[in-house]
């Protein structure tokens, strides 16, 4: 009885030693880079009540931990430079080496975005040339949960060299190198990518059940959700049911369902100071395309209201081209995809839109050409975050007139005119009249800029579409080289509409 008291005693003050030491996430760890020009947020958990001090780079603060051992501070800000040491003082010292200032950036989404150097174009001489080791990257895991998780303590900053890059996100790391190529500081890149996730996983629950137009998607869950928990609860299942509930075990710890990936992944770093977030993700919400033209904006939004730092710059990816194509115009969940990421960007400012309808691959829905993507989510940055002067925007429709029997298109972006890539005539546009019915176009480029576009068999045309397809044949082109946008003219119901 003795020795079961002692040992419970020992248990106890085991744990309280343990609650009571200082303990930072992982996203502080050696090698890490923080943010120059604003303050630097740094949180962790002591004792309650103890006083806590930070320092670096000749900067200091002091806090207290509160009644739960949190403590929540900000370094004033620093230039860019280093390595600095950041010391953490509470009840204990901690020191953090090789410390860098500079710009730190989110790259989030799925696959594409998770996508490594090692399985993309020329491995092995990117890897010969990775001698950066100013560009950091810090990798997350796969974790998905409905209870926030505080950190991941096996992960920490990688130094990019060559025996590191192989591991880092290929979009991540050429986004990163183009800017630390351009404007010369240490670049750090927050990768928490997960291959097949849903938007929705990314969001938090309570920002679900906040909009009624997605009351449909979060009912079809806590249908699935009261399902496991009955299956949970029963000690006599038949095989039938056994099956039933592993899979409903995999979803219910996957990376779909609501707020999954927000509690499991992203609350462990939200709200460490960053410039802003790169995003590849859509080809899992693309069969509820409409849907996602509210989602995705709810998650940017979700996300720069918790991150407090305003409307911090948030670029994506549009989708690629995959899949087989169509001999003739069809309708397309892809395109309805597309459309909608491009919608983001009028409904929320300091917002953009890389177009790389012209680098899939029709076969695999992870092409492996990265450089490109990295470097025209750069252009976006470097313009609108640096004062870098170079074109970034594809071109993008903007009106329509109808003219005899013809359209004619008028758009903005276009840097330098067109350069349709190679053939002259400009390739992906169809055309329909009240019938809706779509017909492959013939279209010639105007001296002012503008496309008509017309068919012989569209005496009265009323729409045009442009790459809209899964995997469309098209060539228009800015003279800078930046891909003309997927667009409709119309707003036929399209065939995600329904899809919730």
């Amino acid at each position: 009885m003795l020795f079961r008291v002692l040992t419970l005693l020992a248990v106890t003050l085991t744990a309280s030693a343990t609650q009571a030491a200082l303990r930072l996430p992982n996203i502080f760890s050696d090698h890490m880079v923080v943010q120059q020009k604003m303050p630097i947020r740094v949180w962790g958990w002591t004792t309650a009540g103890q006083e806590v001090t930070v320092e670096m780079g000749g900067k200091s603060v002091s806090g207290k931990a509160g009644a739960d051992g949190r403590f929540d501070v900000s370094l004033p800000e620093l230039p860019a430079g280093g390595p600095h040491a950041l010391t953490v003082r509470a009840d204990e010292t901690r020191t953090i080496n090789d410390v860098l200032v500079g710009e730190v950036w989110i790259c989030s989404g799925q696959s594409n975005m998770q996508w490594s150097v090692n399985a993309s174009n020329d491995p092995d001489l990117e890897k010969l040339a990775a001698k950066f080791p100013n560009i950091r990257m810090i990798n997350f895991p796969q974790v998905g949960t409905q209870e926030a998780i505080l950190s991941h303590d096996d992960r920490r900053w990688m130094v990019c060299n060559p025996e590191n890059l192989g591991n880092f996100s290929a979009v991540g790391y050429f986004f990163a190198r183009q800017l630390h190529l351009t404007i010369d500081v240490p670049i750090g890149m927050i990768n928490n990518a997960w291959g097949g996730s849903a938007c929705e996983a990314w969001v938090n629950r309570d920002v679900l059940k906040a909009n009624e137009k997605f009351a449909p998607l979060l009912a079809r869950w806590e249908a699935q959700e009261k399902q496991f928990a009955e299956l949970s609860g029963n000690n006599s299942l038949n095989d039938d049911q056994k099956k039933s509930l592993e899979g409903l075990k995999r979803q219910m710890s996957g990376n779909s369902r609501p707020a999954n990936i927000y509690n499991g992944v992203l609350k462990s770093h939200l709200g460490y100071t960053i410039r802003g977030a790169i995003w590849y993700q859509g080809e899992s919400n693309a069969g509820r395309a409409y849907q996602y033209r509210d989602l995705f904006p709810t998650m940017i939004e979700n996300w720069r209201k918790e991150w407090g730092q305003g409307d911090f710059p948030f670029y994506w990816v549009q989708l690629a081209d995959f899949k087989a194509q169509q001999a003739e115009p069809a309708e397309s969940d892809w395109a309805e995809l597309r459309e909608a990421q491009t919608m983001t960007m009028s409904r929320l400012k300091n917002t953009g839109e890389a177009v790389i309808i012209d680098i899939g691959e029709g076969k695999d829905i992870h092409p492996k050409n990265k450089v490109d993507v990295g470097r025209r989510l750069a252009r976006w940055a470097l313009a609108n975050e640096y004062g870098v002067q170079v074109p970034f925007h594809s071109p993008q429709y903007r009106s329509m007139e109808r003219v005899g029997g013809k359209i004619v298109l008028t758009f903005d972006h276009v840097a330098g005119g067109w350069r349709p890539f190679d053939v002259a005539q400009p390739v992906g546009f169809a055309i329909a009249g009240e019938d809706h019915k779509f017909v492959w176009a013939d279209a010639k480029i105007l001296q002012d800029g503008r496309i008509e576009v017309s068919s012989s068999s569209v005496a009265a045309p009323v729409a045009v579409r442009y790459a809209w397809a899964d995997n469309p044949v098209c060539n228009m082109f800015s003279a800078a080289g930046l891909p003309l946008t997927p667009f409709r003219t119309d707003n036929w119901p399209g065939v995600t509409v329904n899809n919730n």
